[in-house]
């Protein structure tokens, strides 16, 4: 069992100190190629079938979202997340670790969960969810959405970095492979695909089974699985949820092209309808539930899922075209006990 230990422990110093000798270009070129990969395998054998009229406007909003935001990162958060892992490389928390690869995995780690802390919040405050609901918009969920991202955000998440750089005495090299890796991850758990072992490797990253429920369109879906990389986060938090979502994206969001995106990221609402819930659709929703679950002849562990598609059909019924705000949606969820 010591020389196993000891050989993992051997791996991983090794693994780190190979990608800690990678170029910025290569990474640059690592990532590329990845991205064609993940991009090939969705059209080939994609998890959902997706419009290709309706793909390429994601992809063109989401790239041109891409472009955007690294013309003026580019310009004004590159240079200060390089200057502070310069200047503060030998004076921070982790400049006590003498080990380089260690030092360097534990930077990894760390950056990990502050980008789920940051997440979190980011669902947790509207001042917050008011931009990152640009990255939820895209309806038909593939490897360029991890691009789709508000630049005010972009900006807030560079402030961030930069004070993580500071205070855990993050060195350049260290700074770029982080970047690079973080940026491979979610790029992979974007992805319109699956595997078979995808659950067995959910149990230790996010995968894209578990970030297709973060982009549901049910506030207490996407409302979960907030990591990036490491799935323990989620765990020990509590927030981890395995489930299919019925839809992706976010209700009543017209929002497509780059312009649009950029305008909806300082929209305070969703931009959905304004009118109350009638609680006398209640029964009805629980009679569907019901019948939902006398079909697969009440088998456990489904009670959850037929009580919102039931809510669903209920109200697509009643209103026709409109549908409910997402608080609207929560506010029912919250207060009607699932009676199946």
């Amino acid at each position: 069992m010591s020389n196993l230990i000891t050989s993992l422990t051997t791996f991983i110093e090794s693994y780190v100190v190979w990608l800690l000798s990678m170029s910025g270009e290569l990474a640059t070129f690592s990532l590329l190629i990845v991205f064609a990969i993940l991009s090939a395998l969705e059209l080939n054998y994609p998890k959902r079938k997706l419009p290709l009229k309706q793909l390429r406007q994601s992809y063109q909003a989401n790239v041109s979202l891409f472009v955007f935001n690294s013309i003026v990162i580019s310009s004004l958060s590159v240079a200060p997340l390089m200057l502070a892992a310069q200047h503060f490389s030998g004076r921070g928390l982790l400049s006590y670790i003498s080990n380089p690869a260690w030092k360097a995995l534990l930077s990894f780690v760390l950056l990990d969960l502050l980008m789920y802390l940051w997440h979190r919040a980011s669902h947790r405050f509207d001042s917050l969810w008011m931009f990152h609901k640009v990255h939820h918009n895209d309806l038909y969920l593939n490897v360029s959405t991890a691009f789709r991202i508000h630049i005010v955000e972009l900006l807030i998440i560079t402030i961030l970095k930069t004070a993580y750089i500071i205070l855990f005495a993050v060195d350049q090299t260290t700074m770029l492979i982080n970047e690079a890796l973080l940026t491979l991850f979610i790029m992979f758990h974007h992805a319109n695909v699956s595997f078979d072992s995808e659950k067995r490797l959910g149990k230790v990253i996010i995968t894209p089974y578990l970030h297709r429920a973060h982009h549901s369109t049910e506030r207490s879906e996407h409302d979960t699985n907030y990591g990036a990389i490491f799935s323990i986060w989620d765990r020990l938090f509590g927030t981890l949820a395995e489930l299919e979502p019925i839809e992706i994206g976010i209700n009543n969001s017209s929002a497509k092209t780059f312009l649009g995106l950029v305008k909806f990221g300082f929209t305070w609402k969703d931009q959905a309808p304004a009118y109350e819930i009638d609680l006398n659709l209640i029964p009805m929703i629980a009679e569907a539930a019901y019948y939902k679950a006398e079909k697969r002849a009440f088998t456990p562990g489904n009670e959850l899922r037929d009580w919102l598609e039931a809510k669903k059909e209920i109200i697509k019924m009643v209103y026709g075209d409109k549908s409910l705000s997402e608080n609207n949606q929560q506010d029912l969820l919250q207060n009607t006990p699932v009676t199946c």
